[in-house]
């Protein structure tokens, strides 16, 4: 399936960091992550484009736009991998409103970032995916991903962050 040929994915500029958060937090309301969300639109431009302090950017977004109106996005930065020697892309989060999809987008914004990949001579391109979301599992098995079960995701946030940090 195509994307409507009124879609238009492009790579974000620092006047959609307010669409793209708005699409954030649809995300999280899908996943009912609401509460996780504690960041803000200024600090996700910030991080996007940089600022007049920091000119370092911690990540990129492309979004995709039906008749001017944001209805997806994808944010993503770079990783490494030891084992092949070579930068890989990280895809953070991958997000289509629920009235759009099936219509391609989320596939055109999926093949946008692995052109991206490929152009940076990255050798490999990852995600995660939550286990009861099982559409999107069945999406990227179509999109040729492998779902890895043996690997599972480690994290540390807040106190126990700062607690292993200052160890």
């Amino acid at each position: 399936m195509t994307a409507p040929s009124n879609v238009i994915v492009r790579s974000a500029q620092p006047e959609d960091c307010g669409a793209i958060f708005n699409l954030i937090q649809a995300l999280a309301e899908y996943e009912k992550l609401e509460d996780a969300v504690t960041g803000d639109a200024s600090t996700l431009k910030e991080h996007l484009f940089g600022s007049q302090i920091n000119s370092q950017r911690y990540a990129e977004a492309i979004i995709a736009e039906s008749e001017g109106q944001a209805v997806g996005f994808a944010l993503f930065f770079h990783n490494y991998s030891t084992f092949l020697t070579k930068p890989g892309i990280y895809l953070e989060d991958i997000f289509v409103l629920p009235q759009y999809r099936r219509q391609g987008i989320g596939k055109q914004l999926l093949i946008q970032v692995a052109q991206i990949a490929l152009e940076r001579n990255c050798g490999r391109l990852e995600w995660s995916v939550l286990d009861w979301n099982e559409p999107a599992q069945a999406f990227y098995r179509r999109m040729g991903a492998d779902i890895l079960d043996e690997w599972r995701i480690c994290r540390v946030t807040g106190a126990a962050l700062s607690k292993l940090g200052q160890e």
